[in-house]
């Protein structure tokens, strides 16, 4: 039977990160980046499971060439490095979940030999000894949460020298003892400096030469993180924005600048996406824009939330849009704005509404 190979990708620091973070934030932090390791898979390597904060794949009776290993190994650690970059620069939410999401790190085992399967409900599983081998090697000496590990049976198969080093990788060797075995591999650290990291779009800065054409000011008992949370949440959204069919919206994704939702209203989709715009220190802000609207061409609104306390904020939004033809301006001062204020007045009346049921729930 030919060999086969086992490859593990594991999010260091997952257990530590949960925790000491807020438990949902964490968890949509977890499930983004291993759907971004998911997406790296370029080899066609076959998933067995997701394990917690680990992804199991196998490429049964087949093993990839040297170059074919490495590159892959290479393009996880890029993509995964690529996607903690782009969390950090285009963060809104200032919770220590996301606060401490880039300094999440990766490591990788990649080991081979006989594999049997299970098949439960049509479902093929890998087992064996050599699965269970995989999986100790996660737990080893290296000192480093960032490293790719290959064991000696794999190097040798696919004559991966042992001190083999590039510009990413420069390997040495290593041994731990497992229930009286020693499983011999080789270690790279990985230096994310060296990796060349996917260019992102980051988010966008919104400025205004005139002041907002709507502003509404409102107090709240909360704390300002937990109001800015129930504002940014797309998954609150249908609570206090009320006239919606749905909203569609990533559900693994922590909002963010550059993150989209859909509003579907009367079978139409209004298309927004979070921006931001310069507020005073100590200020939270989250904005959003969209193009689909009418009677306007672009519309932005701005919830600008700053604490007074540890259980009290004020809330203001602000609403800029821009109407180029002079009847859409017009109609916009005979009848949009008051009809945008008296919506923005039932939204954070519900929204205060919605937050004294969470309260009394809690």
């Amino acid at each position: 039977m030919a060999k086969s190979l086992l490859f593990i990708p594991d999010i260091s620091g997952f257990t530590k990160f949960v925790q000491t973070t807020e438990v949902e934030h964490s968890q949509h932090v977890i499930a983004e980046l291993l759907e971004v390791l998911l997406a790296a898979n370029t080899q066609n390597l076959k998933l067995a499971e997701i394990e917690g904060d680990a992804l199991f794949f196998y490429k049964e009776e087949e093993l990839l060439s040297q170059e074919r290993l490495l590159a892959q190994i290479e393009t996880m650690f890029t993509t995964f490095h690529s996607h903690l970059k782009l969390m950090e620069k285009n963060r809104i939410c200032p919770c220590n979940a996301c606060a401490s999401a880039p300094k999440l790190q990766l490591k990788l085992v990649a080991h081979c030999g006989e594999l049997r399967f299970l098949e439960i409900q049509g479902s093929r599983k890998p087992f064996g000894q050599e699965v269970i081998e995989a999986h100790r090697l996660l737990k080893n000496s290296i000192d480093s949460e960032n490293y790719a590990l290959v064991s000696k049976t794999l190097a040798a198969e696919i004559g991966l020298p042992i001190y083999y080093y590039s510009r990413v990788f420069r390997f040495k060797e290593g041994q731990d003892l497992y229930d009286g075995k020693e499983l011999r591999y080789i270690y790279a650290l990985i230096d994310q400096e060296k990796l060349v990291l996917n260019t992102f779009d980051e988010g966008k800065t919104v400025h205004f030469d005139t002041p907002p054409q709507l502003s509404i000011q409102k107090k709240f008992p909360i704390a300002a993180k937990t109001l800015l949370e129930y504002i940014t949440n797309y998954g609150y959204r249908h609570y206090w924005v009320k006239g919606a069919d749905r909203f569609e919206y990533n559900e693994n994704e922590v909002t963010r600048l550059g993150s989209a939702h859909i509003c579907v209203v009367n079978g139409k989709h209004l298309n927004f996406v979070a921006v931001t715009k310069t507020v005073n220190i100590g200020q939270l802000i989250y904005g959003e824009m969209t193009t689909s609207p009418p009677p306007v061409d672009e519309l932005y609104q701005f919830y600008i939330v700053t604490p007074m306390a540890s259980d009290r904020c004020v809330l203001e939004v602000h609403v800029h849009w821009k109407a180029r033809s002079p009847i859409k301006r017009l109609i916009m001062v005979l009848f949009g704005k008051r009809s945008f204020k008296k919506n923005l007045d039932i939204a954070l009346t519900d929204l205060e509404h919605f937050i004294a049921s969470r309260s009394e729930s809690d």
